[in-house]
């Protein structure tokens, strides 16, 4: 099985889905014995360019460890699915599982705060 990186954007009238998209794409991953290493919730975030004319939108970041068949079916969701405005999914050479950078500023954030 290989690792990949996956992040996707998601329209932002639509944030109350994410929970579904999220336990959907865990059926199709876990379906073909595939593990999810790492799934943020970066939540709405500005984009750097609008996308049809939006200029904000709801991101989402998975690493997981699947065999390639699977990772066709996922583009395959991704493409015909009117809520993911775009996708990105790198192959990676290793799992990763600590949080990523933007969840690291915000718990920082959120430390000084309190």
């Amino acid at each position: 099985m290989r690792h990949y990186e996956i992040i996707f954007i998601v329209h932002p009238d639509h944030s109350d889905k994410i929970p579904l998209l999220n336990e959907k794409y865990k059926q199709i991953i876990e379906s073909d014995n595939g593990v999810i290493h790492r799934l943020e919730d970066w939540g709405r975030r500005q984009l750097s360019y609008s996308i049809h004319k939006l200029n904000k939108a709801h991101y989402i970041l998975m690493n997981i460890e699947v065999i390639p068949k699977t990772i066709s079916s996922l583009e395959t969701e991704f493409r015909f699915n009117k809520v993911i405005l775009r996708n990105m999914i790198i192959c990676v050479k290793k799992a990763v599982c600590e949080l990523s950078p933007i969840l690291k500023i915000q718990d920082e954030k959120k430390e000084k705060k309190i």
